[in-house]
Order: structure tokens, then C-alpha cells, then sequence
């Protein structure tokens, strides 16, 4: 997967397209809830030796939070699939996007979205 094609699973999925928050950067992505504004995703272009892969050059990634026990048995075990760069390496992960096949970044996606929406919040009723 390219991150044009991670851009429109999140687009047909959550109808949901990338903002970019920080200034001068066009590359790094913010996918959020509509409503919260909360991140579920964060898709950078970075150097591969940020992930300790050899040789030169750039890649597309994104950042996935998932639950810990997922990450530890995710990371550094599946092809693509690391302890978060830039973030809490205990509840993100990154996934290179074009060496992680598509149904796994699928699923880690949807992880990612459930464990980051807004929860609903119960409102006290009286019972007459």
C-alpha cells in the first residue's frame, strides 16, 4: 500500500481526510475524529534509519494506537510493523505502508479509530 491508498481507506472508510498541523510540513498527516478532534492516525515521510532499516532514502509510514499487547506481539515480529517512532512506544505502532500487506493496515486502522473515539458518556435518569 502507498499512502495515496492509505489516504483513501481512511477517506472511504471514516470520510475522514489528513489535516497538516504543523507549519511548512505537508508531509505529516493528521487524520482525526470528526467530533473530538482526537488523532487516530498520523501518516510521515521519514528516513528509514529512524526504524533502523538499511539503506538510504525515505518511506511512508503511519502512526497506529493499539492496545499493548498487539503491539508486542506485532512489532518487530511482522513485516512493516514497529514500535512507534515519535510516539508512546507502550500505545502506538508504526507501520511502513509499502512493506505491510493492506488487510493488516486495515485492521490496525480500525483498532486505532475504536480505541480513540470519543467515549460515550452515561447520563444520570431518575426513574419514576
Amino acid at each position: 500500500m502507498d499512502r495515496i491508498e492509505f489516504e483513501s481507506l481512511v477517506f472511504d472508510t471514516y470520510n475522514v481526510k489528513a489535516d497538516y498541523p504543523f507549519d511548512e510540513d505537508f508531509e505529516t498527516g493528521v487524520f482525526r475524529h470528526s467530533l473530538s478532534q482526537k488523532w487516530f492516525a498520523l501518516a510521515m515521510r521519514i528516513s528509514k534509519s529512524k526504524l533502523g532499516l538499511k539503506g538510504e532514502g525515505r518511506i511512508d509510514v503511519v502512526n497506529l494506537k493499539c492496545a499493548p499487547e498487539v503491539i508486542d506481539s506485532l512489532a518487530g515480529i511482522e513485516p512493516g510493523i514497529f514500535r512507534a517512532y515519535h510516539m508512546n512506544k507502550i500505545h502506538w505502532l508504526t507501520v511502513a505502508l509499502d512493506m505491510c500487506d493492506s488487510d493488516t493496515i486495515s485492521w490496525l486502522l480500525g483498532i486505532s479509530y475504536d480505541l480513540t473515539k470519543p467515549k460515550l458518556k452515561k447520563k444520570n435518569i431518575e426513574l419514576k
